[in-house]
């Protein structure tokens, strides 16, 4: 489903509002997924949040649903974060790089 955005401009930057004022989505992390981001480049992990953290907040973002189980990804460059997703809220199950994180 895609939400009505409404775009506005200023001298200094663009902002965009959500149409629906649908609150954020709520991230948690699995201890596994922790432990992964944990271990990933510091510069990565802030690459990973900040597209989820968007993602949440207005559902835009490069994700597709896994084939074959249940679950969505998000695709990151090389790396994926594999998650569940429910009306309010959002639980990162798993996230490395692309070449490990579907076995």
């Amino acid at each position: 489903m895609r939400k009505n955005i409404s775009w506005f401009c200023d001298i200094s930057c663009i902002i965009a509002i959500n149409g629906d004022n649908a609150p954020m989505k709520a991230i948690t992390y699995t201890p596994a997924a922790r432990k992964s981001l944990a271990k990933l480049p510091e510069a990565v992990r802030d690459q990973l949040r900040a597209k989820l953290r968007r993602y949440a907040e207005t559902g835009a973002g490069d994700v597709k649903a896994l084939s074959g189980r249940s679950g969505r990804r998000l695709r990151s460059g090389d790396y994926r974060v594999i998650f569940e997703e429910t009306d309010d809220a959002i639980e990162v199950v798993a996230l490395g790089h692309r070449r490990d994180i579907y076995e």
